[in-house]
């Protein structure tokens, strides 16, 4: 039950708009634990991290991520983090992000991140990890630039309703 504690929560997901969002922290009693979701749109997953990955957080990231880059190790063209939700990163954090991008190139995936918040956007530039990473302003860039199959998936996922 050590997943629960850490707060991570990884969902595969099989079609092109399916999401599911981790419960929060309160529900299992646990305040600092990090959120973790991802959507599929079409050969692309955006995955959405929320809250600090700090030393503490960073390897409960790197598993949450593995699965992730093994669907990129069959065939996935892309893999865009939504770092919207994304407080703060630590050194060993960057680190993950690092070990993720080489792991996607090797197999000629590409992987891109979105919507810095300024302290990390911060971060980013004084590591130089945005001369490492193609930083988009918003996801739907983000996509855009990654594949025109996905970004039709995310433009009809926007439009239709909330069931």
């Amino acid at each position: 039950m050590g997943g629960l504690r850490q707060g991570w929560y990884l969902y595969a997901d099989q079609g092109s708009y399916n999401q599911r969002r981790a419960p929060g922290p309160e529900a299992h009693g646990d305040a600092d634990c990090m959120q973790f979701s991802s959507t599929q749109f079409a050969d692309v997953d955006v995955a959405a991290p929320v809250g600090r990955i700090d030393h503490a957080a960073a390897e409960q990231l790197e598993r949450a991520l593995e699965s992730l880059l093994a669907q990129s190790d069959l065939g996935k063209h892309g893999l865009i983090l939504d770092f919207s939700g994304v407080e703060y990163i630590s050194s060993v954090g960057l680190r993950v992000l690092m070990i993720a991008a080489k792991r996607m190139r090797a197999h000629n995936a590409r992987i891109g991140i979105a919507m810095l918040q300024p302290i990390v956007a911060e971060i980013f530039a004084i590591s130089r990890f945005d001369s490492i990473f193609d930083v988009s302003p918003t996801v739907r860039v983000a996509i855009e630039k990654l594949s025109a199959p996905a970004l039709v998936a995310f433009d009809a996922a926007r439009k239709t309703p909330a069931a």
